[in-house]
């Protein structure tokens, strides 16, 4: 059993999926879909499909149908990677099928099969010492093409390897392609949405990240919708619009020059990093490249520690820090620091869920006169469902930001990326390690989406 791939034509895009349900079956990935010839006023346009789907899913299509499966064709299981050559060229073709070793072996004397050298097709390959790995390679590449090796003392050996390199990187490009093509074979039919040859590295970018899929296709819907046609053919930059629209998704909120009292207040769950995100705020503002007068306020009396913590960090940065127990205190506490053009406050750590304690924290903003905003902490390693369900909970208090924690304690944030396209609520800051007080940045929407689609690295995300 291996994989199979089929082509047909339909005179309309609108009768491909149909199509390809009808005679091959839910579980056939189309490849790709081009015009071949031009709707005219006298004639319909023609367009040309390719889909692959695995011969035992296909066998059992069939069985459905009441139909058995036709004989195999020679060419009937390989893509022709003939793009370049001459026209008597033979062309190199990759078999992707799963057949016998023994069948393998027989197969390798006319074409290139699936293992052939990885460093050979690898587009990354340094060709600086071409000459010397010549020998690996040309006996493969001689059998495949039914080409004579050129004489090494040709007058036009250079210009034949360069014309070598050249079919080498492009039948490479093609082997990505189709890597990239097949990876997610076994998905179900995405709502009718084609995904293109040139757009599946970032799809598939996009999707192991872990955003969540009714985001991504609306996502990629947009992107194959209003991309300049000019650039679908070119996957970087498709990559880079794709990147662009992502970015414009994610508010982010800019930092100004303080000129009136800015009080902040930090809330969310137990665990995230508050206390800690506090205190590198605290730094930032009082010792960064604007000094402000700053000072501290914790209503955080639960949890000894954690005071005595944030209490130790005031002290190492002189500055002035007021516990208030009860909500009645707080404008009391922000009057005795009417001096500060800053002031953190640090709130109570409970569960979404605890109804008592968020009541608590309500009842301070609702006693106060002052404007305060409020910067809801969450962290990056939270799964999606959690997040929003902290989200609503907290949402009572009037949330204004989101500050991410713990970008170094996870690897996938397609999860931040869906909570905020579902409540477009800006970010202000990110804590990216533990470090106090350095691993604090200002909130970017190229930052993270980096980090969304290529993973966080601290030294490679910061340059």
């Amino acid at each position: 059993m291996g994989q199979l791939i089929y082509t047909f034509t339909v005179e309309d895009t609108d009768e491909i999926i149909p199509k390809v349900k009808e005679d091959y079956g839910d579980k056939a990935l189309i490849i790709t879909n081009k015009q071949i010839r031009p709707k005219t006023i006298n004639r319909k346009g023609i367009y040309e499909v390719m889909v692959a789907i695995e011969e035992s899913d296909y066998q059992e299509h069939l069985k459905k149908m009441g139909k058995s499966l036709p004989p195999k064709k020679s060419t009937s299981d390989k893509i022709a990677l003939n793009d370049g050559l001459k026209n008597d060229d033979e062309a190199v073709v990759l078999d992707i099928s799963n057949q016998s070793t023994q069948a393998k072996q027989n197969e390798k004397k006319t074409h290139l099969n699936h293992n052939f050298p990885k460093s050979k097709i690898n587009p990354g390959l340094n060709f600086d010492d071409f000459k010397e790995r010549l020998s690996e390679v040309s006996n493969e590449i001689s059998k495949a093409t039914g080409t004579a090796l050129p004489e090494v003392n040709s007058p036009n050996y250079g210009k034949k390897i360069e014309s070598f390199e050249k079919q080498i990187n492009k039948l490479s490009d093609k082997v990505n392609l189709l890597v990239d093509m097949m990876w997610d074979d076994k998905a179900e039919a995405r709502n009718n949405l084609i995904i293109p040859p040139e757009f599946a590295s970032i799809y598939k970018q996009a999707k192991e990240s872990g955003m969540l899929e009714r985001h991504l296709e609306a996502i990629m819907k947009a992107t194959i919708e209003n991309m300049p046609t000019a650039m679908k053919t070119n996957s970087e930059a498709v990559q880079r619009y794709f990147y662009s629209l992502l970015r414009n998704i994610l508010p982010c909120r800019v930092e100004s020059e303080i000129k009136k009292q800015k009080i902040m207040m930090l809330v969310g769950p137990t665990g995230v990093g508050k206390t800690t995100t506090l205190a590198k705020l605290a730094f930032r503002y009082a010792y960064g490249d604007k000094r402000y007068k700053t000072g501290i306020i914790t209503l955080d009396t639960y949890r000894i520690g954690a005071v005595e913590q944030l209490f130790q960090y005031a002290k190492m940065m002189k500055l002035p820090i007021i516990d208030s127990i009860e909500p009645r205190d707080l404008d009391e506490a922000i009057k005795s620091l009417n001096n500060c053009e800053v002031i953190l406050v640090d709130t109570i750590g409970n569960s979404q869920y605890d109804q008592n304690k968020l009541a608590k924290t309500k009842e301070f903003l609702t006693h106060s006169n002052a404007e305060i905003d409020v910067n809801l902490v969450i962290s990056a390693n939270t799964k999606y469902e959690d997040l929003m369900e902290i989200y609503k909970n907290f949402s009572s208090l009037g949330i204004d930001t989101l500050i991410i924690t713990k970008f170094d304690e996870t690897k996938v944030f397609g999860n931040i990326f869906s909570l905020i396209y579902e409540i477009n609520t800006p970010l202000s800051f990110f804590s990216i390690g533990q470090e106090v007080p350095d691993d604090i940045e200002v909130a970017n929407s190229d930052f993270l989406v980096r980090c969304i689609l290529e993973g966080f690295n601290k030294g490679k995300n910061n340059e």
